[in-house]
């Protein structure tokens, strides 16, 4: 094999999807030539000797506005390149390839977040009308697709029409030295640096800007078990987007201003995790939930929705921190309370599937997508 080509937004250390396409693209980058087409490129990747860049503009800073010239200059790299035998990797519908598509969301498989003024919403629609397109022709072009979790494999096929025989699920991963267990001693100094008092403390990590990661049904449980003068935990919201100021607003209005500290956009999650005691991530829609997975690599318990794919790597054991249905608020709060309940016992049930998370490095995802794309 030649090498490989790379078409995706970003190659950063920052986000799910942008993260994956940093371990993949290093990975193969250590064992021969790699072309990435981005708009963002990390410095510790771009510098790599075997790596070459073909910057894209993202005018503005949008994706909308990026998204065009992004795909016109991977089909053009993929062309040149092809010829001389280099697979081509594109992501979801950002490039119309047919050699490998690595699909890290579906847009078809839930509705678009709607939220702000008649312009914002109608601009939102159009973007993700568009994005449904695109990603359908992308995906259905491609030889091989490969999905983050089986449930985007059950999208892909179910909603786009992907023959089953095509779909490989290779699940993201992990760098343990970044989310190793949280100890007592720094537990406390986060929690001291933060702020932070000695009550219970129960994370929330996603964007307020849109209902996708479902903020709303955790404050609505939240609000109802603060009604209760015997709770005593509070919430931390990392996250930030056009919601942000509301939703300080609401818990003000509400009295729980001293019981939701919203930290906006933090490039330390995972200190902050270190300093909390559980996390709550109970979104209508989240084709894997890095986030999750990284709360789990540090010992904390995630009540999860069954609607996120990282839900489906849940042992038996704790399946009563999977929610069945994510807008079921009061479900969500009688499972804070139990959680509350046994609030000691947490981290002995909890470190099983943590370490065997954290054995699962950013370099074996690779590996295992590269095993799955090969020839057969």
């Amino acid at each position: 094999m030649t090498g490989w080509l790379l078409v995706a937004g970003d190659f950063s250390p920052l986000g799910g999807m942008d993260r994956a396409n940093l371990a993949l693209a290093k990975y193969l980058a250590d064992r021969g030539p790699v072309h990435l087409v981005a708009h963002r490129v990390a410095d510790e990747l771009a510098v790599h000797p075997n790596v070459t860049v073909h910057r894209v503009p993202r005018p503005l800073g949008r994706s909308m506005l990026g998204g065009p010239p992004l795909a016109l200059a991977g089909r053009r790299w993929a062309a040149r390149l092809g010829r001389g035998g280099f697979r081509v990797v594109v992501n979801g519908g950002n490039c119309r390839w047919p050699d490998v598509n690595w699909v890290h969301c579906v847009h078809a498989a839930f509705p678009p977040p709607v939220t702000g003024g008649p312009l914002r919403r109608l601009k939102t629609r159009l973007h993700h009308a568009l994005a449904r397109r695109t990603e359908r022709a992308a995906i259905r072009a491609a030889r091989v697709v490969v999905c983050n979790s089986r449930r985007t494999a059950r999208d892909v096929t179910d909603r786009l029409g992907v023959t089953p025989d095509r779909v490989r699920v290779v699940y993201l991963a992990v760098d343990p030295d970044r989310f190793p267990p949280v100890t007592s001693a720094e537990r406390a100094a986060v929690r001291a640096k933060l702020g932070w008092d000695d009550r219970p403390w129960v994370g929330f990590v996603g964007q307020l800007g849109n209902r996708v990661k479902n903020f709303d049904t955790l404050y609505a449980a939240w609000r109802d078990l603060c009604k209760d003068p015997r709770w005593d935990a509070n919430l931390a919201v990392v996250g930030s987007g056009g919601g942000l100021a509301a939703w300080e607003a609401r818990a003000a209005a509400d009295g729980l201003a001293g019981r939701v500290r919203f930290l906006g956009y933090r490039p330390d999650v995972s200190e902050v995790l270190a300093a909390c005691d559980a996390v709550a991530h109970p979104a209508r829609y989240d084709a894997y939930g890095l986030a999750v997975h990284e709360a789990i690599c540090r010992g904390l318990p995630v009540l999860v929705s069954a609607a996120a794919g990282v839900a489906e790597r849940y042992p038996p054991e704790l399946a009563d921190l999977v929610l069945p249905d994510p807008e079921d608020a009061r479900a969500l709060a009688d499972r804070l309370r139990a959680w509350r309940r046994d609030l000691e016992a947490w981290p002995a049930r909890v470190a099983g599937f943590a370490a065997a998370l954290r054995a699962y490095t950013w370099d074996d995802m690779a590996a295992a997508f590269v095993a799955a794309v090969a020839p057969r």
